[in-house]
C-alpha cells in the first residue's frame, strides 16, 4: 500500500509540475502573441484604428462616423478615429504607411480625389504599389458656392465681377478636384479667381460665411447640408444629380460652354496596405463584406440622413471601382497639373 501511495503521489506531483510549467510558459509569452493564439482564426480581436488625413468635422469624418456607428455592431469591436491634418493629407498617409500593421486592425479613411491629386503634384514618400483603397463609399461632385449674403446670385455674376477685380476663392486644398474646377473656370472665362487653401472644408465654410472669401469651391454634399447659409452657383458634374436640393444649379459645362471632365470632388474611401490581401485574405474579406452590408443597412441610412447630407451620393463601390476612380482622377490631374500647382490660373 505504501508503494502504491508513494507512486500515486509522485505521479500527481509530476502532473502538477507540468501544469505549472505550462502556465508559466503561457505567462511568459507577450500579451499580443497570447491573445493572437487565443483568438486563432478570429477577426477582429481588438478595436480598429482609423487614420483620417484631415481635420475633425469634415465630410470624411461625417461619413466615417455614420459608417462605423453600424459597422462596429457587425464586427463586435469599436472604431477609434485619429486625425492627421497637414501637408494636404500627406501626413496622415505617411503615418499610416509607416506605423500601421497589415492585419486589418488599422485602416485609413480619406478623400481619394484631393489625396491622389496631391501625389500628381508631388510623389509620396512611400511606394504607391504598397497602398490601395479597399472600397469607395460616395461620389460627390464639386461645386462653386457663395454665402446667402453675397451679391453674386449666378455664376455669370461671379465672372463679370472677376473680370474687374481679383476674387478670393476659399478651397480646402490647392490640389483638389473642386479647386481644379474653379481654376479651369478662371482660365476659360478670363475671370481673375485666386484660390486660397484654408486647410479643410470647415475652415472654407467659415471663410465664405464671414465674407473673407468671395466664394468657395468644395464637394457639394456639405454645401447642400448647409443650404440655409450657402447657395450653389455651379455643379462640376455633367448632370446635376440633385436639382431639387440645389435650386436647379447649372453644370459648369452648360453654364459656361466648357468641355471639362466630370470632377467628383468627394470620393471617400477606406484604404489598406496592399499586402493585407495576401497575408490576411480572410480579414480583408470580412471587412469588405461587412462594409458592403453597412451601406445598405437602414440604421446607417438613418444615421447619415441625420447629417442632412444627400444619401443619394452614397453607395458601395469595390476595390476595382475605387482603383478606376483613382486612375481617372490621376489622368485629369496630369492634364491640368499646372493649375494644381498654382503656377497658372
Amino acid at each position: 500500500m505504501d508503494s502504491f501511495t508513494n507512486d500515486l503521489n509522485r505521479r500527481l506531483f509530476l502532473k502538477g509540475s507540468a501544469a505549472a510549467a505550462g502556465a508559466a510558459l503561457v505567462a511568459s509569452i507577450p500579451f499580443s502573441e497570447a491573445d493572437a493564439a487565443a483568438h486563432a482564426g478570429k477577426f477582429p480581436t481588438k478595436n480598429i484604428k482609423i487614420y483620417v488625413p484631415t481635420r475633425e468635422g469634415g465630410g470624411a469624418d461625417r461619413l466615417n462616423r455614420a459608417v462605423t456607428s453600424v459597422w462596429k455592431k457587425k464586427l463586435g469591436v469599436n472604431f477609434e478615429a485619429t486625425f492627421f491634418p497637414g501637408a494636404a493629407g500627406r501626413v496622415g498617409y505617411e503615418k499610416f504607411m509607416g506605423l500601421a500593421k497589415d492585419d486589418g486592425h488599422e485602416l485609413l479613411f480619406g478623400n481619394m480625389g484631393p489625396e491622389v491629386l496631391n501625389w500628381v503634384v508631388k510623389k509620396p514618400t512611400f511606394d504607391l504599389s504598397e497602398f490601395q483603397y479597399m472600397a469607395q463609399l460616395d461620389a460627390d461632385p464639386g461645386c462653386i458656392f457663395v454665402s446667402r449674403k453675397s451679391p453674386f446670385k449666378t455664376i455669370q455674376d461671379v465672372i463679370a465681377a472677376g473680370k474687374k477685380k481679383t476674387l478670393q476663392v476659399g478651397v480646402s486644398r490647392l490640389a483638389h478636384p473642386a479647386t481644379l474646377g474653379a481654376m479651369a473656370i478662371a482660365r476659360h472665362t478670363g475671370a481673375k479667381l485666386n484660390a486660397i487653401p484654408l486647410s479643410g472644408g470647415k475652415n472654407t465654410y467659415a471663410g465664405v460665411a464671414t465674407g473673407e472669401m468671395d466664394l468657395g469651391a468644395l464637394p457639394s454634399a456639405g454645401v447642400i447640408s448647409r443650404s440655409k447659409t450657402f447657395k450653389i452657383l455651379v455643379m462640376m458634374s455633367h448632370k446635376n444629380p440633385l436639382p431639387g436640393r440645389t435650386e436647379n444649379a447649372p453644370t459648369m459645362n452648360k453654364a459656361l460652354g466648357m468641355n471639362m471632365p466630370e470632377l467628383i470632388a468627394g470620393a471617400r474611401a477606406y484604404g489598406i496596405k496592399t499586402s493585407m490581401k495576401t497575408t490576411h485574405p480572410a480579414n480583408f474579406k470580412k471587412l469588405d463584406e461587412t462594409l458592403k452590408e453597412v451601406i445598405s443597412d437602414p440604421a446607417f441610412i438613418k444615421a447619415y440622413i441625420k447629417t442632412k447630407s444627400p444619401i443619394e451620393y452614397v453607395g458601395y463601390r469595390d476595390a476595382a471601382a475605387a482603383a478606376q476612380y483613382a486612375k481617372e482622377i490621376t489622368r485629369i490631374g496630369q492634364d491640368f497639373k499646372e493649375l494644381l500647382s498654382g503656377k497658372k490660373s
